[in-house]
This record gives structure tokens, sequence and C-alpha cells, in this order.
């Protein structure tokens, strides 16, 4: 592999809860753009806790994480997925943001390019969601357009507050209380607003108005991503068709093949407490504002 990568990388960032992989399974429905997951996550989870693929098959197994592994690094194995990760703990750091120069930001890197590369897709999509990783891509050269997925902090507390049971093994996901929810609410949307300042392509969409127009927005979004006007099949009004796909780690809404109808969940209104809601907006008002999350509801 060379280090020119060949494939258009639309990586998704913003915290976690905020409907980016609802948005990356529709987009990863459009012709040509072939959705991976939470790649940053794919060498702990994946080759070497061997989770389950968004296809149902467990990562060593899956016939397309199998080829790509192949063809990318000669076969997945714990060395190479122990290296990447000892990578990333001196290379992709948020607090490195302001300046990505380790000296093993090429060798990371690297790893990423070869992979999407392997994929044989002309456009892949990482959801990653970290922006110190979508820092290191644009530092590196990566042909990377990010998309800052947002939602109300008050909602994303509520989500976070949830018992969710994980499906690769029936352990709950993680929890968070509301200040920190917030605080890592606020730390990941700035750290996001700081890569057009470091040359990056970032668009922003929000959860509620994907939601309040599916179509219309995935339209816009395509485009100004430099993809074709995409005709949408897969789309019926509020209703989504969704094949299966090759996710190597997220939200468990990875492994739904279907109909899913598209509509935003507002529980929050009713299930965050209020002195809870005082917490959240306290911590968030700056960039919630930004946002354009004003009032009870947006």
């Amino acid at each position: 592999m060379t280090d020119r990568t060949t494939a258009q990388v639309i990586y998704l960032g913003g915290l976690g809860r905020s409907g980016s992989t609802l948005l990356e399974r529709l987009l990863g429905e459009l012709p040509g753009v072939v959705a991976l997951g939470e790649v940053v996550h794919l060498w702990d989870r994946g080759v070497l806790a061997e989770e389950l693929c968004g296809c149902g098959t467990a990562f060593p197994s899956c016939p397309f994480w199998r080829f790509v592994g192949e063809r990318a690094f000669g076969g997945w194995t714990r060395r190479l997925a122990e290296r990447i990760l000892a990578l990333r703990a001196r290379v992709d750091r948020t607090r490195r943001i302001a300046r990505i120069d380790h000296p093993d930001l090429a060798e990371y890197v690297r790893a990423y390019r070869q992979l999407y590369d392997a994929t044989g897709a002309s456009v892949v999509i990482d959801s990653s969601k970290h922006a110190s990783l979508a820092c290191c891509l644009v530092a590196s050269g990566v042909d990377v357009r990010i998309v800052h997925v947002v939602r109300d902090p008050r909602a994303v507390a509520h989500s976070w507050a949830r018992a969710v049971p994980r499906p690769e093994d029936g352990q709950p996901m993680t929890r968070w209380g509301p200040a920190r929810t917030a605080a890592h609410w606020a730390a990941q949307n700035l750290a996001m607003e700081l890569l057009p300042g470091r040359g990056a392509r970032v668009t922003r969409v929000r959860y509620e108005d994907l939601l309040a127009a599916p179509g219309e927005t995935l339209t816009a979004l395509a485009l100004r991503l430099g993809l074709p006007k995409p005709e949408l099949p897969f789309l019926e009004g509020r209703t989504a068709w969704l094949g299966i796909s090759h996710t190597a780690s997220g939200n468990p809404m990875r492994f739904h093949v279907g109909r899913v109808e598209l509509r935003r969940d507002d529980s929050w209104l009713s299930g965050l407490p209020e002195g809870d809601r005082r917490v959240v907006n306290a911590l968030t008002w700056p960039l919630r504002a930004r946002y354009g999350y004003w009032g009870a509801a947006a």
C-alpha cells in the first residue's frame, strides 16, 4: 500500500448518543458508500475481543473483514492490534489537536489508510467520533470530509443515563451522570470546532434536523460532501429500509436490518429531572446556543 489514500473518507464526529449511528446507516445505503463503524475501536473490540460485526458474525469470521485484513495487513493479528493501540495512546489524544506532530503519527495513520483502501470502496464512512483521530487524518493528508453530528445536550444526557444492554454480550453499556455527560458534550464538540483551523472540511448536521426531514437532509449532506445527488429508494417518507452492514463497533442500531421508523426521541422532555436539566444547561450553554438549542426543545 502507498501513503496515498484512494478511498474518500467520510468521518462522523461528535459525542456518542447524538445520532451518528443512524446517520451512518442511512449514508451507508447510498451507492458506492461502505460504512465501517467506529474504526478506532476495531483493534480492541474486533481483533482482540472478537466482538460481533454489524452483520451478526464474530469479527474474525466475517468474510468482509477477513478480506480487508488480508488485503491491508496480510491478516489480523494480536501483535498488529496491540501496536496500533499503543500508537493510539501516544498519538491520538484530544490535548494534541492544537499541535499534532508526534513522530509516530505517520505509522499510526498509515494503518487507517491501508484499512480504508483495502475495502475497495470509493467512499467509506468511519464513525469513530473522536475529534483527535479526525485531526490525525487531516494532518496526514487523508482525503477526509468530516461530518460534525450534534444533538441537544439534554437529550444526550438523558440517553447516557439509561440502562442499555450491549447486544454483543448482554453487559450494560457505559452510563454517565448529567454533569459528566455535559462536560464530555462540551469538550468533544469544542474539539470538533477546532478542526477547521487545522485545515479540515467540516459540515455540521443536527440530529433533530435529520429526523425532521430525512430525505432533504441526506440529499443536502451528500452534495456538500461532494457525492453525486443521491436517489433514496430506501426511504419512504419517515420510514427507512436498511440492509446488512459490516460495522466493526458502535451503537446497537448497527445490527438492525429492515424497516426503521425515523422518529426523534424526545423522551428527555418528561424523563430528565429538572435538577439534571439545570446542570446540563449551565455546563453547555455557549455551544448549546450556537447550535440552536435555546428553548425546551429545538
